[in-house]
């Protein structure tokens, strides 16, 4: 009878071990009994709340997309995206930077905007997470460090940039300039315009700058009264949809960069009044490139609207993490320093091309070099330019 039970207690242990063996969070269960690939980590922050939730809400958005395009492709959850609410508030980018460590978080988006960005590259750096921003575009970021790259334009290069747009279609015309001087971003882009103005010979004829109003009749009047023809707003949505409604019959031709992208987006904002309004960007959502096409369905059929440039720049920045991954052979199970390696080596020797150019590259510094474009709002949507 011993013998009998010492038997059957022998065949129950090996059922429990071939149990163990096929199933279990370290493995993956089924017929195959292959080993279970773990997610690399993609941590973000951005504004999902606010007065700049558009812009948050876009990068989410984008990258999210990507992010399942990838998996789907690589036939399990390659990336995993980690994306937290910062406000557009600096202390509450830190906040999210450590809930994404805590979280896990390997490669980085790092913010959606360029000050909560600011406040983070640091801390990313000294975790030593490769970070790419899609949309945070102050020129100091990439600075903090050695792992930190921009999927956008600097500051400096879209002002730079419009300026040369100007000079190009709009060289007979009388310029105007009203900018936010208490704001990082649009006084950066305003101080290149105008210094690139200058060299081109441009004939600006009225600046006018402002702090936090909600008023701009005194603006719009000065741009009036010098008879500015085209006005150059480097602002955010927000004060850019204030000041078409309040322009009234005063109707010059209106030129924006990404901060304006979302303007169709405001609540409450007449979008007839953005007609003809133009903005410099990498990004056109009507454009018919295979790439495009599929990327605007996929995020109307899922959002219902449009993508804006902060979308595609995100999808973009997504790709570049990932093509950059798997040439560099990166797996979960590496160390933060060894991905980062292998990630500055990967970008800076790459050639990109995406939603927002073709033949992008990265130098050392972490700056992105791509040719910008121009829209143009034309019946409620956004067509190329010239």
């Amino acid at each position: 009878m011993k013998k009998i039970v010492t038997i059957l207690l022998a065949v129950m242990c090996l059922f429990t071990l071939a149990a163990c063996n096929n199933g279990g969070g370290s493995s993956e269960g089924g017929e195959s009994g292959t080993a279970e690939k773990a997610s690399i980590v993609v941590g973000g922050s951005g504004p999902l709340t606010g007065g700049a939730a558009l812009y948050g809400m876009a990068v989410n958005r984008g990258a999210q997309i990507a992010v399942d395009e990838i998996n789907e492709k690589e036939g399990y959850e390659y990336f995993k995206l980690d994306f937290q609410d910062d406000a557009h508030d600096a202390e509450q980018a830190v906040n999210a930077f450590y809930k994404l460590m805590d979280d896990g978080m390997q490669l980085s988006l790092l913010c959606t905007t360029s000050a909560p960005a600011a406040a983070v590259a640091g801390l990313t750096q000294d975790e030593d997470i490769f970070a790419i921003t899609p949309s945070g575009s102050r020129d100091d970021i990439p600075t903090y460090g050695n792992n930190i790259f921009q999927m956008c334009f600097t500051d400096s290069n879209q002002g730079a940039g419009s300026a040369d747009y100007f000079g190009t279609y709009f060289a007979d015309k009388k310029i105007g300039i009203i900018y936010q001087s208490s704001v990082d971003y649009s006084k950066g882009i305003y101080q290149t315009f105008a210094a690139e103005a200058e060299k081109l010979g441009l004939n600006v004829v009225e600046t006018q700058a402002f702090t936090d109003e909600k008023d701009f009749s005194v603006q719009i009047a000065k741009m009036k009264d010098a008879g500015a023809e085209v006005v150059f707003l480097p602002i955010y949505y927000d004060e850019a949809s204030m000041i078409l409604t309040q322009a009234g019959d005063y109707s010059p031709i209106w030129f924006g960069v990404d901060g304006m992208d979302g303007i169709l987006g405001v609540e409450n904002f007449d979008t007839s009044l953005a007609e003809g309004v133009y903005l410099l960007t990498p990004f056109a959502a009507d454009a018919t490139d295979d790439l495009t096409v599929s990327f605007v369905k996929k995020y109307n059929d899922l959002f219902g609207e449009v993508p804006m440039q902060f979308a595609a720049d995100a999808y973009d920045a997504v790709y570049v993490l990932y093509n950059a991954c798997k040439a560099g052979n990166v797996t979960a199970d590496m160390s933060n320093s060894e991905i980062s390696a292998i990630l500055r080596e990967q970008v800076t020797s790459m050639t990109f091309n995406g939603l927002t150019g073709s033949n992008i590259t990265w130098d050392a510094s972490g700056e992105v070099s791509k040719l910008p474009m121009a829209v143009v709002i034309k019946d409620g949507a956004y067509a190329l330019a010239q």
